[in-house]
């Protein structure tokens, strides 16, 4: 029969192998007892720890065995994070285990942070806004001590900052670079641009205080406590649109690498995508151009050309002394068909830049595209409000007044309708805008689908001439609604017609 080990022995061993620190602490809150591995997570040799004070709170109203965190920094170590549990124990002592963690939760800061900057990636705001909240949220991060976030098309040119934290006020920055840069300085984030690979220089914030050929940044850069530095390419679609560099805090290791790449590619995204929605919307103006003008030839430019043969009409009948009733006949159809165009014409003048946006608000430019659409073409156009006035930025405003326009311009166009109804009401906080028809529902389908949520194709659709152009029409109206974080539907009505739904959060504030 094998002999048992003492317990004493068997609780000293398992003090001794245990992964985690284990301390006593006396009455007067110093350590009296401490295994080895709490010696190596304070960073102090145990036999200097014995008889000094503890971090830990030791008082009876704070011992539980609940967790609590402390932080410690050692002499000439780097801070870090110790969670620990406390107990009382005897002749007034405590007896505390205790873990670092530093790691742990800086892996949880992370995180959260690339989370966040993924939501903000995703939200409708301006690249700058993205950009500094996605600088703001690295250098929230607690070993990064600074960060910028630089566009670069070509080495050679004039870098742009598009985000940067943790440097104070330095909107002099791009100037004191270039001018570094003029005197021969080393950059060495340029090489993660060229190369499309990552750059770890350690202690480089001494070597770039001790060159003069960077004295015109030397106050800047002096600013935060750092020393390391990191400089991550944004690469997306195969293309490097910039770096993003990370200065870290000193006495930590540059790193982790996998943090910043996440986030460089957070930026690279927001920045591809800021670029193609410029694409898009550039697009979209070429295309409502395109409208305009071939509006402007179908009504106007043909109702001018009228108005020219009526008018040699006119001269031929006064050469031949026409009796004066026909004369009459022909003045009253030229000024006619010069009331017709100019109404045109001024209705276009209208679509191009509505003033009563900005003067009396969508619901009134609505009204007043209606009666104009209705003058032109014939469609009766109903009006829907709740409220006369929608409280939002006009540019929101000039968007959901272009969808509506070419919601109508399509029913004109496409559905042989004889009544459009346009609703627009506040729900909550969102705008919504109901554009309907009592036309051919069937007949905008086959492509509806591709621009909206709407359903399948109809075989007895329009000419691929029309469906072209409604596509073009729905994109638009998707891209615009997109660009506020709205949402767009457009399919057959109960019946017969068709509607188009648009809902679009209102900016609150």
């Amino acid at each position: 029969m094998t002999e048992q080990a003492p317990v004493g022995d068997v609780a000293r061993a398992l003090v001794d192998v245990s992964a985690d620190g284990l301390a006593v602490i006396d009455g007067t809150g110093r350590f009296s007892f401490l295994n080895p591995v709490a010696g190596h997570l304070l960073g102090v040799p145990t036999a200097e720890l014995l008889g000094r004070s503890s971090p830990f709170a030791s008082s009876d109203s704070e011992s539980t065995l609940g967790a609590l965190t402390v932080r410690w920094t050692p002499v000439g170590g780097r801070p870090r994070e110790l969670e620990y549990r406390i107990a009382a124990g005897a002749d007034d002592s405590h007896v505390v285990w205790f873990r670092d963690v530093t790691d742990v939760r800086r892996q949880q800061e992370r995180l959260t942070a690339i989370a966040r900057v993924a939501s903000s990636v995703t939200e409708s705001a301006s690249l700058e806004t993205i950009l500094q909240a996605v600088a703001a949220e690295i250098v929230m991060t607690s070993n990064i001590a600074a960060v910028q976030i630089l566009a670069i098309d070509d080495p050679d040119a004039e870098l742009r900052i598009l985000g940067m934290a943790g440097f104070g006020e330095a909107p002099e920055f791009v100037e004191r670079l270039g001018a570094c840069r003029r005197l021969g300085a080393d950059i060495r984030f340029l090489d993660a641009f060229v190369r499309s690979r990552h750059v770890v220089v350690p202690h480089r914030k001494a070597s770039i205080l001790a060159d003069p050929l960077w004295a015109p940044l030397h106050e800047i850069m002096g600013r935060p406590d750092w020393d390391g530095f990191v400089s991550m390419p944004m690469v997306v679609r195969g293309r490097t649109l910039g770096v993003v560099n990370a200065y870290y805090v000193s006495g930590e290791e540059p790193g982790p690498i996998a943090f910043l790449e996440a986030m460089a590619d957070h930026a690279a995204i927001a920045i591809d995508t800021a670029a193609l929605l410029a694409q898009t919307r550039a697009q979209t103006r070429h295309d409502e151009r395109r409208r305009l003008a071939r509006d402007l030839h179908d009504s106007v430019v043909q109702q001018l050309f009228s108005m020219r043969m009526q008018a040699m009409v006119l001269r031929s009948q006064l050469d031949r002394r026409v009796d004066p009733d026909r004369l009459r006949l022909s003045a009253e159809e030229l000024a006619s068909l010069s009331s017709t165009a100019l109404a045109d014409l001024r209705q276009l003048v209208f679509e191009l830049r509505p003033l009563e946006l900005a003067e009396q608000g969508l619901v009134e430019a609505v009204r007043r595209q209606a009666v104009g659409v209705q003058a032109r073409t014939g469609l009766v156009v109903e009006v829907r409000a709740d409220r006369d006035r929608i409280d939002a930025p006009l540019e929101l405003q000039e968007d959901v007044y272009r969808i509506i326009s070419e919601a109508v311009h399509n029913v004109v166009k496409h559905a042989e309708a004889a009544v459009a109804e346009i609703g627009i009401v506040v729900d909550g906080d969102d705008l919504v805008v109901d554009v309907s028809d009592d036309g051919l529902g069937a007949a905008p389908s086959s492509d509806a689908g591709s621009a909206s949520d709407a359903g399948s194709a109809s075989d007895a659709g329009p000419s691929s001439d029309s469906v072209d152009r409604n596509r073009l029409g729905l994109e638009s109206m998707r891209e615009r609604t997109e660009r506020w974080g709205g949402r767009i539907t457009a399919g057959p009505r109960p019946g017969d017609g068709w509607s188009v739904h648009l809902t679009v959060p209102l900016p609150r504030g």
